[in-house]
């Protein structure tokens, strides 16, 4: 992407038109949340102003045009990520809710003693913590594989855990939230394969920034969150291969999930409402939809080399005595890069780069076993998106520098 085709696109996003505490907006916490282009917002707005009604319940008007709405999002996220059909897709409020979705839906069901997960340490707490609770609540045998020094997942020790014929489930990050490093995927699949086990994919930093093809990656279950791809907050993506779902318990019981009811027994519905109880977050739908739409327009293949660009440029800059960067050798990192400066907190970091109206996220970033695993308590970290720009990570490094002085 060339600075006049960002510059453009900024304008669609105007949140980054305000001041923080008198300066300019810098926004680098992408990984947490992006920013909502003015599309997004107004096919938010129009629905609630024209549309709002709610779906699969009524015949008149409002509740077929909310429906048509809500049915047409679904359509357009299973074309984005190549599913092969509609039907396999379910709408959850976030991949937090997705993961706990196959948690409680089928793992707690199907997984037992003598059976063994394998996972990685540099998993979000929400891929990480309820396979924890599996091995705890069902004595599911649980291997955790380890980074090595280049902040790349270790391979080997992933080949050695999984193997023996006893792995039901493989889970990983398709990007890791804390580091930016991109996991072979593929190879991930080839080990799954080898051993019989599903292949589970959180994909919410990867999504966002980069064409992903279920069918291609060859995954069973994959989750990603609405708010990191441009769409409002509430609304996320279950997808799932349509013969493993069917062989998924309830979720939950009410509303659209349900069938027939009778005074002893009850019959479910067919996928995907199997799985959406209750009203939906129609306009969350309607938003994600619109933001599906923006990224196409712009070129998804577009994304992921701009913010590695970026992330690039950001390692370049901060690799000084005074900063330890924990970034994956180039090739195998993606737009995020964490920091931290020896003898300052992360967080005191971040306040004073918030004063210079410069907002990154500092902390454990829902990784704490990560955190362990790298000696640290915390890190500062940089995540850039479509609308960033190489001045904007000059203003970084620029603050950084101004900041380090302030603890000397």
């Amino acid at each position: 992407m060339d600075s006049k085709e960002i510059e453009k696109l900024r304008k669609d996003f105007p949140i980054l038109k305000r001041l923080v505490n008198g300066k300019p907006l810098v926004y680098l916490d992408n990984a947490a949340t992006t920013q909502k282009p003015r599309q997004v917002i107004d096919a938010v707005s129009a629905y609630y102003a024209s549309s709002n009604s709610n779906v699969h319940r009524g015949v008149h008007a409002l509740s077929e045009e909310a429906t048509e709405a809500y049915e047409s999002a679904r359509k357009a996220v299973a074309d984005f990520i190549g599913a092969e059909s509609a039907e396999e897709i379910i709408f959850v409020r976030n991949a937090t809710e997705a993961i706990n979705l196959f948690y409680y839906a089928y793992a707690l069901h199907k997984f037992g003693r003598g059976d063994r997960l394998v996972k990685t340490i540099l998993e979000h707490h929400s891929n990480f913590v309820p396979w924890q609770q599996l091995a705890w609540s069902r004595g599911v045998e649980e291997k955790i594989v380890n980074v090595k020094q280049d902040f790349t997942l270790d391979y080997d020790e992933f080949e050695k855990y999984a193997a023996g014929g006893r792995t039901k489930l493989i889970t990983v990050s398709h990007i890791s939230n804390s580091l930016g490093t991109v996991n072979d995927v593929r190879r991930i699949r080839e080990i799954a394969e080898k051993n019989d086990s599903l292949f589970l994919l959180d994909a919410c930093q990867s999504v966002p920034h980069l064409p992903v093809d279920v069918g291609r990656i060859g995954c069973d279950f994959m989750a990603f969150s609405g708010h990191k791809m441009l769409a409002p907050m509430g609304i996320g993506v279950a997808w799932c291969r349509g013969e493993l779902l069917e062989r998924f318990e309830p979720f939950m019981f009410g509303g659209d999930m349900i069938l027939k009811v009778g005074l002893k027994e009850s019959e479910w519905n067919t996928l995907p409402y199997k799985f959406e109880a209750g009203t939906p977050n129609v306009e969350g739908a309607v938003g994600l939809h619109a933001a599906i739409n923006y990224l196409k327009k712009i070129g998804l293949e577009k994304i992921h080399p701009h913010g590695l660009q970026l992330a690039n440029q950001c390692v370049s800059e901060l690799e000084s005595p005074g900063i330890k960067t924990y970034s994956p050798p180039n090739g195998l990192r993606s737009g995020i890069v964490s920091f931290t400066v020896p003898g300052v907190h992360p967080h005191d970091i971040a306040t004073l780069l918030d004063r210079e109206g410069i907002a990154v996220r500092s902390g454990h970033l829902c990784t704490q076993p990560l955190m362990k695993a790298l000696g640290v308590p915390a890190v500062t970290r940089a995540s850039f998106y479509i609308y960033n720009t190489k001045e904007e990570v000059g203003k970084l490094a620029d603050a950084l520098k101004s900041a380090k002085k302030v603890f000397v």
